[in-house]
């Protein structure tokens, strides 16, 4: 199989990291953060040094044959053991309990690594063998050990990661869920790799030969299997990311029809605007701070029979108390409006010695805005009550 399908995840890997640097950076101490770094560095390694020609640069480097083996398997346990640790941390709980299930899991794979060094110091790999290591060596004793032990640890950490993420998976909803069942797609996928390992290393044990599950089936698994984890890992912290610039575009974009009624009461205080690169929480704040300024404005204009009016023609139509409220403050503003319009010399607002008293004020502007863009019957009654 090509080395192109290692060599992007790997360059995907750290373009994540690099991307999650900043944050980690303005806050070292943060646990999640440094479980979401050190998977991105281990996956990244995994699919970078599991090349053929890294093995190959690595075991020149080292002047060692096989040298890369110990190495690769570790980054390899590495990376599972930061599976297990970023579930941890991503599923939360108290402090204490995080904590002790961290450095056990660290602890555990931490040995396995010191195993693997172990186990090929004490072996005898003379051939080197840059894509059949697995089988060739399968009956080597101590890289016997080693093989098996990077196996194990391997499967370990894809067994419990699809039973944790398919568990977790019960439980919640939404995009959490999407991704954790894209996580058990890629670690079932994993699974199978390791099956595939073993069962070739078991027929080396018994004088077959199925190298070719080992080298041409096992590979292209990992690759697959790697975009379900990644993604899986990924879509719930970017909808989470995207999730309030989103709902803020949505209040936004509701709060329009309300927005454009009121604006340009005030001619001689002409808006200020804001920058085109301004977010999406800075124009809802802008947007709503102008409707609070037209709301001062038309103040005197006020009348409360409009709105009792209105929202006991909306009731008797049918609608909630909540949908009757916004569709009288609606009506009131419109009333309110046009009074000001009919009063170009502003005589109300030089009269006027208070601000009325709005019960606390405007209390749903998106739902005000939402009956002034109804283009219904419903919405040209509002209007009708207004004028009436």
């Amino acid at each position: 199989m090509s080395d192109l399908s290692f060599f992007v995840p790997a360059l995907i890997a750290v373009a994540a990291f690099c991307i999650r640097l900043p944050g980690l950076l303005r806050n070292p101490r943060d646990p999640l953060l440094r479980a979401v770094a050190m998977l991105l560095l281990t996956a990244a390694g995994v699919f970078l040094f599991g090349m053929i020609p890294m093995i190959a640069w690595v075991n020149d480097l080292v002047g060692v044959p096989n040298s890369a083996a110990p190495f690769v398997y570790s980054i390899l346990t590495a990376f599972s053991g930061c599976c297990i640790v970023l579930l941890i941390n991503w599923r939360g709980g108290s402090a204490t309990r995080i904590r002790q299930a961290t450095r056990w899991c660290l602890a555990v794979y931490g040995l396995v690594i010191v195993g693997l060094f172990t186990f090929f110091a004490l072996g005898d790999a003379p051939v080197e063998r840059l894509r059949d290591l697995d089988t060739y060596y399968a009956t080597t004793p101590y890289i016997r050990e080693m093989i098996v032990l990077y196996l194990v640890a391997h499967a370990a950490s894809s067994l419990v990661m699809t039973s944790l993420c398919r568990r977790w998976s019960r439980e919640v909803t939404g995009e959490l869920r999407a991704g954790l069942n894209l996580m058990v797609c890629g670690y079932l996928l994993t699974v199978a790799y390791d099956v595939c390992k073993f069962a070739a290393v078991g027929a080396r044990w018994a004088g077959h030969d199925w190298d070719g599950l080992s080298t041409d089936v096992a590979r292209p698994l990992a690759s697959l299997a790697s975009p379900f984890v990644a993604i899986g890992f990924g879509l719930p912290l970017v909808v989470q990311r995207l999730r309030e610039p989103w709902a803020d575009w949505r209040r936004y974009t509701r709060l329009g029809p309300l927005w454009r009624l009121l604006s340009n009461l005030s001619p001689e205080h002409p808006r200020v605007r804001i920058s085109w690169l301004a977010s999406p929480g800075v124009r809802v704040m802008r947007r709503e701070s102008d409707i609070h300024d037209g709301f001062l404005t038309l103040n005197p204009y006020f009348e409360r029979s409009v709105h009792d009016a209105a929202a006991a023609d909306a009731l008797a139509r049918g609608a909630t108390p909540e949908d009757a409220e916004a569709a009288a403050d609606a009506a009131m503003v419109v009333a309110a409006k046009e009074a000001l319009l009919a009063d170009p010399e502003r005589r109300v607002i030089a009269s006027s010695r208070a601000l009325q008293d709005r019960l606390g004020g405007f209390r749903d502007l998106v739902g005000i805005s939402r009956v002034l863009g109804r283009r219904s019957p419903a919405g040209a009654a509002m209007r009708l009550t207004a004028r009436g």
